[in-house]
């Protein structure tokens, strides 16, 4: 094995993509050599024992005959000495690094009274950011559980690993490790009370413990800790009053509803059940907070505090806005590393943060070195870096539906760039469906013909692009896309978004279905770091063609003779979008109904079908459908439904597709809709 230019702690074999001095050095586990911080405290040791007058023993203090070292004189003063310096180095390896501790809590914005909200009784965690730092802009970087949590454990934003997709399971590089598995080869005691919900496939035993049980306690003496305490008591599940409830600490009728929000009985009964299910979460947190004092680490522990992602009622959860995307941030820092404080206790950080910097800090806060391949920049501790000017955002399929967006939000303002454009923000969610009364209500309002303009809007296709002043319009209500006095502002946050989606190389434009086939025996990530993966003519692709711009039309016509079957999908995805305004590309979509890639087959056949060919679309999707991937499979079921939904094919058309044949989770959802469907 070649050795590198690294100091000798920090060798390992091959590089993988993205690999430097600095993120090999910190992949100890693989490596299998000892940490630079046990090694610093030795010298620290060394140093007293110098300062004493002693030599320090080594191997057990055996004599130097035996291996050892000669054992100082055996005076009074020397064994005091002596004593006095291990209770030094017990002080060194227990107080030295903070334990860390993160409180999270699912589903939920920052419904805090500490965060200003007047219908929140929230008494621990306003407590908590009586003592700690509120963060005012962080956010989740996708708006679900499962993107969220493997943004996280990897340090990377989950798009550029291709994980990025709800409850899929892709390979990922095995060369990369999670922070638990940094800060356990650091000394760290890991444990993770109790979700996971990764979507990497395979099964990594990144931590020390992750149950129901696991606990900090069931570390060794004096060893640091890194503990995860989760909550699903604000979990979009638990929205809905239990039966036979009747009875809310804020009548349902007094309940202020946002303005996306139509005025029903079940609307506000959610929402006041809601604020409930935030008090019993905040009792929840309380207790763990209470043991942590009782157990006598809270001297030695830095707490975090975080909503895993905004919601968890309709619009909340699943989409980029503000209200599922920014949550609750709140870090109490003992007195002991008080110089970290970014603001005085109880005060506030202006400054954007997102989860993918949450392990970074995390290092930065342990002194653990920050592997080159993670994607977050540190916001406190000895690393701490300069801070964002935005944070990056996204979104991809989530259960049975797909959409994607991009988005960069700085301190003001969000800019949202969508990629699916055609798809509402309201699709058919089927565990929304059956968990959410609201959601049901507030689909009932809009087929009714009882929503207004903003309460609508939810439900019918999207603009290209949005902007919004989330100062002014908290609610992300007024589109100012089109506004003139935010030309400079737009051109720029542009930019921002595009870089952001290079710098990542981001897998989103991929169709999920392809990557099996595009990694080969790779990774995707792996495939999408290379010049395989020509993203620029890509993302110059999907923005013509999800610009709504019939003068883009010519270019899509060319792309769709492209050899590259990213593009070739790309522009039939623009034909689909321009509807009946794509008839000159007729003639170059028809080819594709036979393309080796089944998601280009798919969204050129609801292309298609726009343009009256009905039955060669039909044809088509069923193929797809009897013999495609699940991915492949998923995206021609929701071309199915939309086409039903337009009207282009009958119930009975899209029944048939899908009738008699067994489907895997989630490619179940749809045939169970359509075939329950009159």
């Amino acid at each position: 094995m070649a050795k590198s230019s690294c100091p000798p702690c920090c060798w390992t074999s091959s590089p993988s993509p993205r690999t430097t001095c600095a993120t090999r050095s910190s992949r100890t586990a693989s490596a299998k050599r000892k940490m630079c911080s046990p090694s610093d405290r030795g010298e620290q040791a060394s140093r007293l024992f110098a300062q004493a007058g002693c030599q320090r023993p080594i191997n057990g203090g055996k004599a130097a005959g035996d291996g050892g070292v000669t054992k100082p004189p055996h005076t009074a003063m020397n064994r005091l000495l002596f004593a006095l310096l291990l209770v030094s180095l017990s002080q060194l390896s227990t107080q030295a690094r903070p334990n860390i501790l993160w409180i999270t809590s699912e589903d939920n914005s920052p419904y805090l009274g500490c965060y200003g909200d007047a219908l929140a009784k929230t008494p621990s965690l306003d407590k908590l950011a009586e003592t700690g730092i509120r963060y005012r802009n962080a956010f989740s970087n996708a708006p679900v559980c499962s993107t969220a949590r493997s943004t996280l454990i990897t340090g990377m934003h989950a798009c550029s690993t291709g994980i990025h997709n709800h409850r899929s399971s892709v390979p990922y590089p095995a060369d990369f490790l999670m922070y638990p598995e940094h800060l356990r080869a650091a000394g760290y005691y890991c444990v993770n009370n109790s979700k996971q919900d990764y979507n990497f496939a395979g099964k990594r035993e990144v931590w020390d413990e992750s149950s129901k049980n696991a606990h900090y306690r069931n570390r060794r003496p004096g060893q640091p800790f890194f503990a995860v305490f989760n909550f699903t008591t604000s979990h979009e599940s638990q929205v809905a009053p239990k039966k036979g409830k009747d009875s809310f600490r804020i009548k349902p009728e007094e309940m202020p509803l946002p303005p996306y929000h139509p005025d029903t009985p079940d609307i506000r009964k959610d929402w006041a059940n809601y604020y409930d299910q935030m008090t019993l979460m905040d009792a929840e947190a309380g207790k763990v907070l209470a043991e942590l004092d009782e157990l006598g680490e809270a001297k030695d522990t830095i707490v975090f505090y975080y909503g895993d992602h905004g919601g968890a009622l309709p619009r909340g959860k699943r989409n980029i806005h503000d209200s599922g995307t920014r949550v609750p941030l709140i870090v109490h820092i003992p007195e002991q590393w008080k110089n970290w404080r970014p603001v005085e206790p109880g005060g506030w950080m202006e400054d954007p943060v997102a989860f993918v910097d949450l392990p970074a800090t995390v290092f930065s806060l342990c002194g653990v070195d920050i592997p080159a391949h993670y994607e977050g920049v540190p916001f406190l501790g000895e690393k701490k870096a300069a801070p964002r000017e935005h944070v990056f955002l996204f979104r991809g399929r989530m259960d049975e539906r797909y959409d994607t967006v991009r988005a960069v939000r700085d301190s003001g303002f969000r800019y949202a760039r969508n990629y699916s454009p055609h798809r509402p923000w309201g699709q058919h969610q089927t565990y929304a469906f059956q968990v959410q009364p609201s959601m049901r209500s507030w689909f009932a309002e809009f087929e009714a013909g009882r929503c207004n303009d903003a309460q609508s809007a939810y439900w019918k296709p999207k603009p290209p692009e949005e902007l919004y002043d989330t100062g002014a319009d908290k609610h992300e209500i007024h589109n100012l896309i089109a506004e003139p006095g935010q030309a400079a502002r737009i051109e720029s946050m542009r930019a921002a978004l595009r870089h952001e989606i290079m710098r990542l190389r981001d897998t989103g434009f991929i169709p999920e279905g392809m990557f099996p086939r595009l990694a080969g025996d790779k990774t995707i990530y792996e495939y999408a770091q290379s010049n395989a993966y020509p993203l620029g003519p890509i993302l110059d692709l999907a923005d013509k063609a999800t610009a709504r711009d019939a003068s883009k039309l010519p270019d899509l016509i060319t792309a769709l003779a492209d050899p590259h079957p990213v593009k070739r999908y790309w522009a039939a995805t623009g034909c689909l979008i321009l509807q009946d305004q794509a008839v000159h590309a007729k003639g170059g979509l028809l080819p594709l109904l036979k393309d080796e890639w089944p998601d280009v087959r798919v969204v050129a056949a609801e292309a298609l079908a726009h343009l009256g060919e009905k039955d060669k679309a039909l044809a088509a999707l069923g193929g797809v459908i009897r013999t495609g991937n699940l991915h492949e499979i998923l995206a021609a079921q929701n071309s199915a439904e939309y086409l039903w939904r337009a009207g282009l094919i009958t119930l009975g058309d899209a029944q048939e597709l899908v009738r008699g044949l067994k489907f895997a989770e989630p490619a179940d959802r749809i045939p169970k809709l359509l075939l329950s469907a009159e």
